[in-house]
């Protein structure tokens, strides 16, 4: 329990400390936000701190912090200090610059913000990135509280036959499409408090229960049986930690959240609870998950029970019968909050890409539909493949992470053409190009390197020499190439103000 309590606190206080530190570097003032300035009744909508505060946080909280972190806690107690202190330094401080620049860009969405800072080539490659990841968000956040509800609360079988789980996507579909469609304060402003209370209860309820249950045996780090090599596969933790973790660490599909608020936020000075804060809060709920799965897997239950089938154990072990109903429909809550506003950040996304004007009703229903269908073919082929829903979250999970790297570039040149400390920036998005690129030079879903072409240098299939190597060229590269685009654009705006 202490590495457990001791990662709490470091999330707490390094939060609290390097919170305040990101926004003195980004410095806040009174100067009217996108909210106020372009008001349209639609997207550009003020709402009150809390609310755009709780919408944030359930905007980006899907199943990633919750799935993500049981899996990662295989790898055993560094889990517990690993988790905040990334969520820390790299994925609050992701999502606080990227509400934050936003809202100093009239509101922009990442790819325009992307094009503006890192050029239209690379908005180009992130165009295809960030799109693919809108939809792939989408469909595992249908397809997994779909299944939530039909087998955990109906009791019935989710197989792909059982004409119940097609109503209960279709319910989730339709929600989605009128939360896409309608105003932003009209549908999500207004539920939203609704399911952030659920949220609270449900996460709340395991950390009390984790903390009352005496027996609640969580492990501390052991330096005789290694900090980092506990996971019961021998799967390496850098990088498969990071990838498996995601959302409770860093996501990239943050950003899209952070800049959708940014329209709705009435201060600059609200940025750092409404982006930064609720970033903390979904670190709280990755630990509070991962300690739940932990504690049962010292218990007996088989290291390889599947993730889903881990929340209802967890909840019903430490809340019961009763309790864990709560529970599970606020890990249904969850995807669908966030779901639905992947599917507005795309719609919002491709209008910007098209200059498609949204305040136009038949233009939106337009676009909605064009982004929906395509989101029903991959869960229809992800529910028929028995290893297609695997197949769509690795890919989730990887796309998230090297999403990310975008942005933290933009957040480096922004920060450095306006002479501010550009390293908060650089350096977590140096990290994360190095884990997205060894993995998917590794990875069966990727390049697999090593598989193919090991054994022509005598390296170990199993090993990630090659993609390590291949993996530190392409971060040096990104390194110059991030710092001297900044150095570009600075010039460039530099003319700009002497012409």
């Amino acid at each position: 329990m202490t590495t457990f309590l001791i990662g709490v606190v470091i999330l707490i206080f390094g939060g609290l400390i390097y919170g305040s530190y990101c926004e003195k570097v980004f410095g806040p003032d009174e100067r009217p936000t996108p909210a106020v300035a372009k008001a349209d009744g639609v997207d550009f909508v003020g709402m009150k701190k809390w609310k755009n505060s709780l919408v944030e946080l359930l905007n980006i909280a899907g199943t990633g912090p919750i799935l993500g972190p049981i899996q990662g806690i295989l790898f055993g107690p560094i889990a517990f200090l690993i988790i905040p202190i990334g969520c820390v330094l790299a994925g609050a401080m992701h999502d606080y610059f990227s509400g934050m620049i936003s809202m100093r860009e009239g509101g922009a969405q990442m790819p325009k913000m992307i094009n503006k800072y890192l050029g239209s080539n690379v908005k180009k490659i992130y165009n295809i990135a960030i799109w693919v990841l809108m939809l792939l968000v989408g469909v595992v956040f249908v397809y997994t509280p779909g299944d939530l509800i039909v087998k955990d609360i109906l009791g019935l079988d989710n197989a792909f036959t059982n004409p119940t789980v097609w109503m209960v996507y279709g319910a989730i579909f339709l929600y989605y499409v009128i939360a896409t469609l309608f105003p932003i304060d009209a549908i999500i402003g207004k539920v939203y408090p609704i399911f952030g209370a659920i949220l609270i209860f449900s996460a709340i309820g395991v950390f009390g229960g984790l903390l009352l249950d005496g027996g609640a045996s969580l492990s501390n780090i052991s330096l005789s049986k290694g900090l980092f090599s506990q996971h019961p596969s021998k799967l390496p933790f850098i990088p498969v930690f990071f990838i498996t973790v995601a959302c409770g660490i860093m996501s990239g599909f943050h950003a899209s959240q952070a800049t959708l608020i940014s329209r709705t936020v009435k201060s600059e000075k609200e940025g750092k609870t409404t982006f930064f804060n609720m970033m903390l809060v979904e670190g709280f709920i990755a630990m509070v998950w991962a300690a739940g799965a932990m504690a049962l897997f010292n218990r007996g239950t088989p290291m390889d029970t599947n993730a889903t089938l881990m929340i209802g154990a967890i909840s019903r072990e430490f809340l019961g019968s009763i309790g864990s109903i709560f529970t599970i429909i606020g890990v249904i809550v969850l995807p669908i909050t966030s779901g639905d506003t992947a599917f507005r950040s795309l719609r919002l996304m491709v209008a910007e890409q098209f200059d498609i004007d949204q305040s136009n009703p038949k233009k939106r229903v337009a676009i909605t539909l064009a982004i929906f269908v395509p989101a029903i073919i991959i869960l229809v082929y992800a529910k028929i493949n028995p290893a297609g829903f695997n197949i769509l979250w690795r890919y989730f999970a990887y796309t998230n992470q090297t999403v990310a790297i975008f942005a933290l570039a933009m957040i480096a040149v922004y920060l450095k053409i306006h002479n501010k400390n550009y390293l908060v920036g650089l350096l977590p998005g140096m990290f994360y190009t190095f884990i997205t690129f060894s993995y998917i030079f590794h990875a069966p879903i990727g390049f697999g390197l090593e598989a193919r072409i090991g054994t022509m240098f005598g390296v170990d299939p199993a090993s990630y020499t090659i993609s390590y190597a291949l993996a530190a060229i392409v971060t040096v590269v990104y390194a110059y190439a991030t710092i001297k685009r900044a150095s570009n654009k600075g010039n460039e705006i530099l003319q700009e103000v002497l012409a």
